[in-house]
Protein backbone atom coordinates (compact mmCIF):
# COMPACT_ATOMS: atom_id res chain seq x y z
CA UNK A 1 0.00 0.00 0.00
CA UNK A 2 1.64 3.49 -0.91
CA UNK A 3 1.48 6.39 1.13
CA UNK A 4 2.11 9.65 0.31
CA UNK A 5 1.98 12.96 2.16
CA UNK A 6 0.61 15.53 0.85
CA UNK A 7 2.87 19.15 -0.43
CA UNK A 8 -0.39 21.04 0.80
CA UNK A 9 -0.59 22.59 3.78
CA UNK A 10 -3.70 22.86 6.01
CA UNK A 11 -4.95 26.86 6.71
CA UNK A 12 -6.96 27.34 9.25
CA UNK A 13 -10.77 29.09 7.36
CA UNK A 14 -12.95 29.23 11.01
CA UNK A 15 -11.86 28.99 14.61
CA UNK A 16 -13.03 28.94 18.28
CA UNK A 17 -15.46 26.49 17.57
CA UNK A 18 -16.67 23.53 19.66
CA UNK A 19 -17.31 19.94 17.83
CA UNK A 20 -17.64 20.68 13.79
CA UNK A 21 -19.53 17.70 11.74
CA UNK A 22 -21.46 17.27 8.48
CA UNK A 23 -19.73 19.45 6.32
CA UNK A 24 -21.07 20.25 3.09
CA UNK A 25 -20.74 22.87 -0.07
CA UNK A 26 -23.96 24.27 -0.76
CA UNK A 27 -24.49 27.39 -2.33
CA UNK A 28 -21.15 28.82 -2.71
CA UNK A 29 -20.50 27.94 1.00
CA UNK A 30 -18.89 25.32 3.06
CA UNK A 31 -22.04 24.56 5.91
CA UNK A 32 -21.68 22.53 8.95
CA UNK A 33 -23.44 21.23 12.07
CA UNK A 34 -21.69 23.47 15.02
CA UNK A 35 -22.25 20.30 18.01
CA UNK A 36 -22.53 21.87 20.94
CA UNK A 37 -24.24 25.09 20.25
CA UNK A 38 -26.91 23.39 17.88
CA UNK A 39 -26.10 25.63 15.23
CA UNK A 40 -25.93 25.48 11.22
CA UNK A 41 -23.44 27.39 10.37
CA UNK A 42 -22.17 28.31 6.17
CA UNK A 43 -18.38 30.11 5.90
CA UNK A 44 -17.22 31.42 2.89
CA UNK A 45 -13.92 30.91 1.50
CA UNK A 46 -12.93 34.67 3.22
CA UNK A 47 -14.10 33.12 6.78
CA UNK A 48 -16.79 35.27 7.01
CA UNK A 49 -19.56 32.97 8.69
CA UNK A 50 -23.36 32.98 9.65
CA UNK A 51 -25.47 30.72 11.50
CA UNK A 52 -28.44 29.88 9.47
CA UNK A 53 -30.31 27.57 11.49
CA UNK A 54 -30.64 24.99 14.09
CA UNK A 55 -30.14 21.47 14.99
CA UNK A 56 -30.45 19.17 18.77
CA UNK A 57 -28.45 20.10 20.49
CA UNK A 58 -24.93 17.59 21.50
CA UNK A 59 -23.46 15.05 19.14
CA UNK A 60 -24.90 12.84 16.63
CA UNK A 61 -26.87 14.93 14.00
CA UNK A 62 -25.97 15.81 10.65
CA UNK A 63 -27.61 17.90 7.34
CA UNK A 64 -28.36 17.56 3.67
CA UNK A 65 -30.60 19.11 1.12
CA UNK A 66 -33.34 17.38 -0.59
CA UNK A 67 -33.33 18.37 -4.37
CA UNK A 68 -36.11 20.96 -4.25
CA UNK A 69 -33.77 22.82 -1.93
CA UNK A 70 -35.41 21.70 1.59
CA UNK A 71 -32.90 21.56 4.20
CA UNK A 72 -32.97 18.08 5.93
CA UNK A 73 -31.77 17.75 9.46
CA UNK A 74 -31.09 14.61 11.33
CA UNK A 75 -30.91 13.86 15.26
CA UNK A 76 -33.96 12.08 16.87
CA UNK A 77 -35.92 12.71 14.67
CA UNK A 78 -35.52 13.38 10.84
CA UNK A 79 -36.45 16.74 10.42
CA UNK A 80 -37.11 18.92 7.51
CA UNK A 81 -37.20 23.37 7.06
CA UNK A 82 -40.14 24.36 4.67
CA UNK A 83 -39.75 27.47 3.24
CA UNK A 84 -41.12 29.67 5.72
CA UNK A 85 -38.20 28.60 8.02
CA UNK A 86 -40.22 26.27 10.06
CA UNK A 87 -38.96 22.60 11.37
CA UNK A 88 -41.29 19.25 10.79
CA UNK A 89 -40.92 15.98 10.76
CA UNK A 90 -40.30 14.58 7.26
CA UNK A 91 -40.41 10.74 7.86
CA UNK A 92 -41.36 8.62 11.16
CA UNK A 93 -38.31 6.63 11.78
CA UNK A 94 -38.92 5.48 15.24
CA UNK A 95 -39.57 2.31 13.93
CA UNK A 96 -36.04 1.18 12.21
CA UNK A 97 -33.95 4.06 14.51
CA UNK A 98 -35.69 4.15 18.13
CA UNK A 99 -32.30 6.63 19.05
CA UNK A 100 -32.64 8.89 16.11
CA UNK A 101 -30.27 9.02 12.98
CA UNK A 102 -26.69 9.91 12.26
CA UNK A 103 -25.46 10.56 8.71
CA UNK A 104 -27.77 10.87 5.62
CA UNK A 105 -26.84 11.44 1.94
CA UNK A 106 -29.40 12.41 -0.56
CA UNK A 107 -28.95 10.88 -4.18
CA UNK A 108 -29.88 12.51 -7.84
CA UNK A 109 -32.98 11.18 -7.81
CA UNK A 110 -34.51 12.41 -4.44
CA UNK A 111 -33.66 9.34 -2.50
CA UNK A 112 -32.52 10.25 0.86
CA UNK A 113 -30.82 7.18 2.90
CA UNK A 114 -30.46 7.84 6.87
CA UNK A 115 -28.03 5.42 9.12
CA UNK A 116 -28.40 4.67 13.03
CA UNK A 117 -28.73 2.41 15.68
CA UNK A 118 -29.94 0.98 18.93
CA UNK A 119 -26.35 1.70 20.52
CA UNK A 120 -25.84 4.20 23.00
CA UNK A 121 -22.37 5.71 22.38
CA UNK A 122 -21.89 6.91 25.76
CA UNK A 123 -22.29 3.14 27.11
CA UNK A 124 -24.32 0.17 27.11
CA UNK A 125 -23.61 -2.75 24.95
CA UNK A 126 -23.06 -2.53 21.07
CA UNK A 127 -25.96 -2.93 18.64
CA UNK A 128 -25.03 -2.99 15.20
CA UNK A 129 -26.84 -0.28 13.09
CA UNK A 130 -29.09 0.23 9.84
CA UNK A 131 -29.49 1.97 6.97
CA UNK A 132 -33.06 3.36 5.72
CA UNK A 133 -34.19 4.76 2.66
CA UNK A 134 -36.80 7.29 2.41
CA UNK A 135 -38.03 7.51 -1.29
CA UNK A 136 -39.47 11.00 -3.08
CA UNK A 137 -43.09 10.07 -2.38
CA UNK A 138 -42.52 9.24 1.52
CA UNK A 139 -42.29 5.83 2.01
CA UNK A 140 -39.14 4.51 4.47
CA UNK A 141 -37.96 0.89 4.88
CA UNK A 142 -34.73 -0.72 6.21
CA UNK A 143 -32.14 -1.23 2.92
CA UNK A 144 -29.02 -2.48 5.12
CA UNK A 145 -28.15 -3.83 8.57
CA UNK A 146 -25.44 -5.02 10.42
CA UNK A 147 -23.52 -1.84 9.93
CA UNK A 148 -20.98 -1.30 13.01
CA UNK A 149 -21.73 2.35 13.69
CA UNK A 150 -22.41 3.48 10.71
CA UNK A 151 -20.92 7.04 9.71
CA UNK A 152 -20.55 9.18 6.41
CA UNK A 153 -22.16 8.36 3.50
CA UNK A 154 -21.92 8.90 -0.44
CA UNK A 155 -23.55 8.05 -3.44
CA UNK A 156 -21.85 8.15 -6.64
CA UNK A 157 -22.93 10.41 -9.20
CA UNK A 158 -24.36 7.61 -11.39
CA UNK A 159 -26.66 6.85 -8.58
CA UNK A 160 -25.68 3.01 -8.70
CA UNK A 161 -23.76 2.61 -5.69
CA UNK A 162 -23.50 3.67 -2.12
CA UNK A 163 -20.45 4.05 0.37
CA UNK A 164 -20.76 3.92 4.15
CA UNK A 165 -17.96 4.28 7.05
CA UNK A 166 -18.11 1.36 9.31
CA UNK A 167 -15.81 3.33 11.92
CA UNK A 168 -15.86 0.53 14.60
CA UNK A 169 -14.45 -1.68 11.96
CA UNK A 170 -12.12 1.38 10.35
CA UNK A 171 -13.92 -0.05 6.69
CA UNK A 172 -15.42 1.65 3.85
CA UNK A 173 -18.61 -0.67 2.93
CA UNK A 174 -19.96 -0.23 -0.43
CA UNK A 175 -23.42 -1.51 -1.70
CA UNK A 176 -25.14 -1.69 -5.21
CA UNK A 177 -28.09 0.39 -5.64
CA UNK A 178 -30.98 -0.47 -7.38
CA UNK A 179 -33.33 1.05 -8.98
CA UNK A 180 -36.20 1.08 -6.59
CA UNK A 181 -33.44 2.56 -4.21
CA UNK A 182 -32.79 -0.91 -2.91
CA UNK A 183 -28.98 -1.86 -1.51
CA UNK A 184 -27.15 -5.37 -2.59
CA UNK A 185 -24.22 -6.72 -2.70
CA UNK A 186 -22.31 -5.88 -0.11
CA UNK A 187 -18.26 -5.49 -0.34
CA UNK A 188 -15.81 -4.52 1.35
CA UNK A 189 -14.68 -1.06 -0.72
CA UNK A 190 -11.57 -0.26 1.37
CA UNK A 191 -10.17 -0.54 4.82
CA UNK A 192 -8.91 1.88 6.61
CA UNK A 193 -6.86 0.63 9.18
CA UNK A 194 -7.57 3.22 11.85
CA UNK A 195 -10.30 5.56 11.69
CA UNK A 196 -13.33 6.42 9.22
CA UNK A 197 -16.16 9.29 9.94
CA UNK A 198 -17.42 11.83 7.35
CA UNK A 199 -16.24 11.26 3.96
CA UNK A 200 -16.38 12.74 0.40
CA UNK A 201 -15.67 11.46 -3.36
CA UNK A 202 -13.91 12.73 -5.87
CA UNK A 203 -14.05 13.05 -9.47
CA UNK A 204 -11.06 10.34 -9.86
CA UNK A 205 -13.24 7.98 -7.81
CA UNK A 206 -10.75 8.76 -4.78
CA UNK A 207 -12.76 8.75 -1.66
CA UNK A 208 -11.25 11.72 1.12
CA UNK A 209 -11.43 10.37 4.93
CA UNK A 210 -10.31 10.88 8.14
CA UNK A 211 -7.45 8.32 8.76
CA UNK A 212 -4.78 7.70 11.84
CA UNK A 213 -1.69 6.94 10.95
CA UNK A 214 1.11 4.89 13.83
CA UNK A 215 -2.07 6.57 16.19
CA UNK A 216 -1.73 10.32 14.86
CA UNK A 217 -4.79 11.85 12.88
CA UNK A 218 -5.07 12.79 9.42
CA UNK A 219 -7.13 12.45 6.47
CA UNK A 220 -6.16 10.07 3.46
CA UNK A 221 -7.49 9.82 -0.18
CA UNK A 222 -7.77 6.46 -0.83
CA UNK A 223 -9.01 4.26 -4.07
CA UNK A 224 -11.20 1.56 -4.03
CA UNK A 225 -9.46 -1.56 -2.49
CA UNK A 226 -7.27 0.54 0.25
CA UNK A 227 -4.24 2.16 -1.42
CA UNK A 228 -3.54 5.86 -0.18
CA UNK A 229 -3.22 7.94 -2.52
CA UNK A 230 -2.57 10.82 -0.28
CA UNK A 231 -2.40 11.93 2.93
CA UNK A 232 -2.70 14.86 4.95
CA UNK A 233 -1.24 14.87 8.63
CA UNK A 234 -3.64 17.06 11.08
CA UNK A 235 -2.63 17.84 14.74
CA UNK A 236 -6.06 17.22 15.93
CA UNK A 237 -8.94 14.86 15.36
CA UNK A 238 -10.60 14.67 11.77
CA UNK A 239 -14.31 14.56 12.53
CA UNK A 240 -15.46 14.65 8.87
CA UNK A 241 -14.22 16.41 5.56
CA UNK A 242 -15.54 18.01 2.09
CA UNK A 243 -14.73 19.13 -1.47
CA UNK A 244 -16.04 22.10 -2.57
CA UNK A 245 -14.88 25.76 -3.37
CA UNK A 246 -15.18 27.33 -6.60
CA UNK A 247 -13.07 24.45 -8.82
CA UNK A 248 -14.56 22.01 -6.08
CA UNK A 249 -10.50 21.48 -5.44
CA UNK A 250 -10.74 22.73 -1.82
CA UNK A 251 -10.77 19.77 0.80
CA UNK A 252 -12.71 21.05 3.84
CA UNK A 253 -11.15 19.34 7.12
CA UNK A 254 -13.32 19.25 10.29
CA UNK A 255 -11.08 18.91 13.73
CA UNK A 256 -11.64 19.38 17.20
CA UNK A 257 -10.02 17.66 20.24
CA UNK A 258 -10.66 14.39 21.36
CA UNK A 259 -10.63 12.79 24.50
CA UNK A 260 -13.73 10.36 24.86
CA UNK A 261 -17.43 10.80 25.76
CA UNK A 262 -16.76 10.60 28.67
CA UNK A 263 -15.47 14.31 28.47
CA UNK A 264 -17.92 16.11 26.16
CA UNK A 265 -19.03 18.48 28.63
CA UNK A 266 -15.51 20.65 29.14
CA UNK A 267 -14.56 19.88 25.78
CA UNK A 268 -17.35 21.44 24.60
CA UNK A 269 -16.50 24.41 26.63
CA UNK A 270 -12.72 24.61 25.35
CA UNK A 271 -13.70 25.08 21.50
CA UNK A 272 -10.66 23.60 20.21
CA UNK A 273 -12.53 23.22 16.84
CA UNK A 274 -11.30 24.47 13.68
CA UNK A 275 -12.65 24.30 9.64
CA UNK A 276 -9.45 23.62 7.91
CA UNK A 277 -8.46 24.13 4.23
CA UNK A 278 -6.36 22.48 1.61
CA UNK A 279 -5.66 22.52 -1.93
CA UNK A 280 -5.86 19.53 -4.06
CA UNK A 281 -5.42 17.94 -7.49
CA UNK A 282 -9.17 16.29 -8.18
CA UNK A 283 -12.00 18.15 -7.76
CA UNK A 284 -15.41 16.73 -6.16
CA UNK A 285 -17.52 14.08 -8.14
CA UNK A 286 -20.31 16.41 -8.03
CA UNK A 287 -23.80 15.00 -10.16
CA UNK A 288 -24.58 14.55 -13.52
Amino acid sequence: MSNTSSNSSPTVLLGGLAYVESPRWHEGRLWFAHWGTGEIVAVDLDGNSEVTGHGPAGLGWTIDWLPDGRLLVTGKELLRREPDGSMVQHVDLSGIAPLGCNDIVVDGRGNTYVNGSDFNFGGGPFMPGVIALVTPDGSVRQVADDIHFPNGMVVTPDNKTLIVTESFTARLTAFDIAQDGSLSNRRVWAELGQGGDGMCLDAEGAIWTPAFKDGKPGCNRVREGGEVLQRIELDQFCFACMLGGTDGQTLFMLIAEWRGVEHMAELFQSHTGQVLTARVAAPHAGRP
